[in-house]
């Protein structure tokens, strides 16, 4: 089946240590191991796949045992695999989880950053409905990507995450649908004095009225356990998280976010309120279980939750 969702970007070998508490500097604490694939377009492209997306990954690995681990993976998921092989280790995570559910991540990019434009296949762009970015590879990359998508007249979606330091603002003149977190956000509108207290004071009006001023067509920001503010030119939305949720661990719930979206948006033939519901549920189920990309609900689940709802 052709891919109508092709998803740019990085894959991580996940490594992660659960615990009670996170230590404290210089504290060394006894915890739970396990390792896994992960990485944000990695997890993002699983997640599409799940949801019922017809979906296609470029990345870049290195040659070793996690380079191999991944293209097994990533091949037994269905996806349509593009995955250049680099001098350079394959991504990895460390990830810490304490009892709460929380994290605290830190990432190599490894393989990630020499990902080229030379590596992702034109024609797999050109022939997408939708082309999925985040920031674990090369920002020129994901500019390149997104040049060839807005082309053809594919839809783009932009993860900003994780939020750089190099961040070009001119991507956004290609891009269709902006997908931040709050605190991604927040460093988005760059204000003196404008924090994620400040976002969380916002009127459902004067949140509208700041993604406004990005001047996308939509922006969809996700609220974590509060769920998701969706703002276009005609008006916003406010999606509340699913409740009665047992949450595990909330490692890559934002990617389950949007690869979601991203399935729903494929699925319903563009329909943003509908397509940011679908990646709502999405995520909802993506904690109730342990890791991140093998935490991806599969479609069935998702539309049972949404029924129940």
């Amino acid at each position: 089946m052709k891919p109508s969702i092709v998803v740019v970007g990085s894959f991580n070998q996940d490594l992660t240590w659960s615990c009670a508490e996170f230590p404290s500097p210089g504290e060394t604490i006894v915890g739970r191991f396990q390792t896994g694939p992960g990485g944000k377009g990695s997890n993002q492209a699983v997640a599409a796949a799940r949801a019922g997306g017809a979906t296609a990954f470029v990345g870049a690995v290195g040659d070793d045992g996690f380079g191999r681990e991944a293209e097994a993976f990533l091949r037994a998921e269905g996806i349509d695999l593009h995955l250049a092989r680099k001098k350079l280790p394959t991504g990895n995570a460390a990830i810490l989880v304490n009892r709460r559910g929380e994290n605290q991540i830190v990432i190599a990019l490894g393989a990630n950053a020499a990902l080229a434009p030379r590596d992702v296949p034109a024609d797999l762009v050109r022939g997408a409905r939708v082309v999925v970015c985040q920031h674990e590879t090369s920002l020129t990359l994901n500019a390149h990507v997104f040049r060839t998508a807005r082309r053809a007249g594919v839809t783009t979606v932009l993860n900003p995450a994780p939020m750089r330091a190099d961040f070009d603002p001119r991507i956004l003149d290609y891009t269709d649908v902006l997908i931040p977190n709050e605190t991604e956000f927040v460093t988005l509108v760059n204000r003196r004095g404008f924090t994620e207290k400040s976002l969380r004071a916002l009127s459902p009006h004067d949140l509208h009225r700041l993604c406004r001023a990005f001047e996308l067509p939509t922006v969809i920001v996700t609220l974590g356990a509060r769920g998701c503010f969706v703002s276009q030119h005609r008006g916003h939305l406010f999606i509340p998280a699913h409740r009665g949720i047992k949450v595990v661990d909330t490692t890559g719930a934002g990617d389950a976010f949007v690869g979601g979206f991203a399935a729903g948006l494929a699925r319903y033939d563009g329909n943003i309120a509908t397509a940011a519901r679908y990646g709502n549920a999405t995520a909802a189920l993506s904690v109730t279980k342990f890791g991140t990309a093998p935490s991806m609900p599969a479609q069935r689940a998702i539309e049972k939750l949404l029924k129940q709802k």
